[in-house]
């Protein structure tokens, strides 16, 4: 049965002339009648007794009218459900980040389910390597990770990161980087939960004739910064890191040399991009024009 005849006879039935109701579907009237005659012709019998005072329900008509109401309900309820998964796409979403990348990770998939209520996505911390290996396996969607990536990747380029020292707030960062590591000792993450940062850390050392001395590991950005804030020594991390990790505690002191910068992308498998990884990826796009 056509949606339209359904709407013609709930149109009539709650505005209680054909006129009004004309007016609200915006079609002329005779082309309203019509509609409830194929209406009538298709059920079987009479909807509505038409008299000085409008269109009046007739006990069919009565009895019909809260399956009506029930019907066009569920019909716009799928309706605005197609249409959100039209543009968000399949009900999933899997995505990878990194150390690089905790700043605007979170953001873009916040702002992407404001947009898209109806799909799912979950979010995982996981070194550069391990996404690359998940999304050549099909557990992730997209990934953001250290570049350059593998040439079969598609890959949107989110700019550039860097290395900043981070010391305890009540320590002069007039000697240096060289001085403070030598004085402190590094704070340093473990190379099992961030082997590509860890490499671009004993990169930057090497290049600059550094010996970086560790005092203490860790497993994750929050407790080498506690660390840090508590003066057991200085550490290494992602220029990003100060966006995110609230420390009034630490001063942060940048460091420029070509060994200490680096690429960073959100990356996702060769084609066309489902319709939920194509939306995920214009939101994105969107955060990476505001910074």
């Amino acid at each position: 049965m056509e949606d339209r005849l359904v709407r013609a006879f709930v149109a009539v039935a709650d505005h209680g002339t054909f006129g009004a109701a004309a007016k609200a579907l915006a079609v002329t009237q005779p082309a309203l009648t019509k509609q409830i005659q194929a209406l009538e012709a298709r059920i079987g019998g009479v909807l509505f007794r038409r008299g000085r005072f409008g269109a009046r329900l007739t006990p069919l008509g009565r009895a019909l009218l809260p399956d009506a109401h029930d019907a066009l309900a569920r019909l716009d309820a799928f309706e605005l459900r197609a249409k959100r998964l039209t543009a968000g796409g399949a009900g999933r979403l899997a995505l990878g980040f990194g150390l690089s990348t905790i700043d605007i990770a979170p953001r873009a998939v916040a702002e992407f389910r404001r947009r898209h209520p109806d799909v799912g996505v979950t979010l995982d911390d996981m070194a550069t390597a391990v996404q690359l290996e998940r999304l050549r396996q099909g557990q992730l969607d997209a990934g953001f990770v250290r570049l350059p990536a593998d040439p079969d990747l598609s890959v949107l380029d989110l700019g550039a990161d860097q290395l900043v020292l981070a010391v305890p707030g009540n320590v002069d960062t007039g000697p240096g980087v060289r001085e403070l590591i030598a004085r402190h000792g590094m704070v340093a993450l473990a190379q099992t939960k961030a082997p590509g940062f860890v490499g671009q850390v004993q990169r930057y050392l090497v290049a600059e004739g550094i010996t970086g001395r560790v005092v203490q590991r860790a497993y994750d950005l929050q407790t080498v910064m506690a660390l840090v804030a508590a003066g057991v020594g200085v550490a290494l991390v992602s220029g990003r890191a100060p966006v995110v990790v609230a420390a009034e505690r630490i001063r942060w002191l940048p460091i420029e040399h070509e060994a200490a910068r680096w690429r960073i992308g959100l990356v996702w498998g060769g084609g066309e991009p489902a319709p939920a990884l194509a939306a995920f990826l214009e939101v994105t796009r969107e955060l990476r024009a505001e910074r």
